[in-house]
């Protein structure tokens, strides 16, 4: 159904129309990127593609890892319209968990959530993730205004030090 991905460069062009045809839907809970070259080339973004025809019908991007002691990132993701509700992210959020544990041995991935956005809560409620808490005033949304986000993380109970 879905496969995952790194992005390229030739890739600019369907994202910049994938933000465009998604701004009602994603707002307020996300923006388009300023800069899509540095999107492209961020490094541990990935695409879901659809496994039949390859278009893009969604993003994760797994950041800030820390090494030492925590061996632990932050996860965000975005699915674009008209994608939404039809199980791409689910099926990709599999994928991408089996990316985080096994290719880049985290322990830990954490995605914070504004508390109103109930399919993103869904999503990650679904594969496993547990909520830890609150932050108040937590990230600025599209360099705009600050919001409030639930903390939601899973833990890779296979993880050993020899993964590292």
């Amino acid at each position: 159904m879905v496969i995952l991905r790194k992005p390229e460069f030739s890739d600019i062009a369907e994202v910049k129309k994938l933000y465009e045809q998604s701004t009602s839907f994603h707002q307020p809970w996300t923006y388009a990127p300023r800069d899509y070259e540095v999107y492209i080339s961020q490094e541990n973004r990935y695409f879901v593609c659809s496994a039949t025809n390859g278009n893009i019908l969604g993003t994760f991007h797994i950041s800030g890892i820390v090494r030492g002691y925590f061996q632990s990132a932050y996860l965000g993701y975005e699915v674009f319209h008209p994608h939404q509700g039809k199980g791409y992210m689910r099926k990709g959020m599999a994928l991408l968990l089996k990316e985080a544990f096994e290719e880049l041995h985290l322990h830990r991935l954490e995605a914070n959530i504004q508390p109103e956005n109930l399919a993103s809560i869904r999503l990650v409620s679904n594969a496993g993730f547990v909520k830890e808490g609150f932050s108040k005033n937590y990230l600025r949304i599209g360099g705009l205004e600050w919001k409030d986000h639930e903390r939601w993380a899973i833990i890779n109970a296979m993880w050993t030090e020899k993964n590292t």
